[in-house]
């Protein structure tokens, strides 16, 4: 605008009149706020150590903290300090309908439906880790991610056994075929508690969606970026990051709030568990874990 005036000696009023522009957009001077280099400070701290969170996560954890901000404005930061949004995965509609004639379950309240899966991992010197990975479908709170280097059926009846204690006995239980769900003491165990199985169609993972978009934010922003040098090591960081899911990680299906916040978490040794439903466990006295026989399931 300035350039035109300069150049065909006309006045603003003129020069706004032939470009169609308002002269109060050009009169405009832009205010800087006094609380943006904190905000962008806040910001570019939080994108650090959340390296695989979007502007919105962001926003909400920001918002969490006291940050009188909306999305857009974080969002401006975002793209002027040059960082950059995880791309977005294309929504899938197959959870409640497999191929288009079989419905699926949908979880309808808390210890509703779990769902259960293994994820693969490894040491620095190469050897194998497998986690078990324990959700309730309907609060996305992740219960349990138990660490060892072989992990098998008697192994997922005691995290189930330790869950349950305290969680209380699921209706239904999700999971994939494989060998360790599939097992006849698991199953038998299942049917005493009163615990029904879903299991999935082979072949076909996002019939346990919530459990395989679980898996895929463990590895996305977690496991693939550590080096464990050894099975302590993982065990100790993997709860950690579990705890930090449940209480920290806004949830986009939850309204960009953690699954479970502080401020509802159990207290270590609250609950009537003299009052719980008995159901067999795998606990004995003075005996290893992982060396328990056949008959501490009857």
């Amino acid at each position: 605008m300035e350039h035109a005036r300069e150049q065909y000696e006309v006045s603003e009023r003129r020069a706004c009149r032939v470009v169609r522009q308002w002269r109060g957009t050009q009169r405009y001077l832009p205010l800087r706020r006094t609380d943006e280099d904190q905000l962008t400070q806040a910001i570019l701290a939080l994108a650090a150590k959340y390296g695989r969170y979007g502007y919105r996560r962001i926003t909400a954890l920001l918002q969490h903290a006291g940050w009188p901000v909306g999305k857009d404005r974080v969002q401006r930061i975002w793209r002027r300090e040059g960082l950059k949004v995880p791309q977005k995965q294309r929504a899938r509609g197959r959870l409640w309908l497999g191929d288009g004639s079989c419905i699926r379950l949908r979880p309808e309240r808390a210890n509703h439906v779990w769902s259960y899966d293994f994820v693969k991992a490894m040491t620095h010197d190469g050897r194998a880790l497998r986690i078990l990975v324990v959700i309730d479908e309907y609060t996305r709170e992740c219960l349990a991610l138990w660490v060892a280097r072989r992990l098998g059926s008697l192994q997922v009846i005691e995290t189930l056994a330790d869950l349950m204690l305290v969680r209380g006995i699921p209706e239904h239980i999700r999971s994939d075929n494989g060998p360790e769900f599939i097992a006849q003491e698991l199953r038998k165990w299942l049917g005493k508690v009163g615990t029904k199985t879903l299991y999935i169609e082979p072949g076909s993972p996002w019939e346990n969606g919530y459990c395989e978009s679980f898996n895929g934010k463990l590895r996305d922003e977690f496991l693939n970026g550590e080096v464990f040098y050894s099975l302590k090591e993982a065990q100790i960081l993997t709860e950690r990051w579990r705890v930090e899911y449940n209480t920290e990680r806004p949830h986009s299906a939850l309204g960009y709030r953690p699954p479970a916040p502080h401020a509802i978490l159990p207290k270590p040794g609250h609950g009537d568990v003299e009052n719980k439903t008995r159901f067999p466990h795998l606990h004995t006295p003075g005996d290893d874990y992982g060396q328990r026989s056949k008959q501490a399931l009857h």
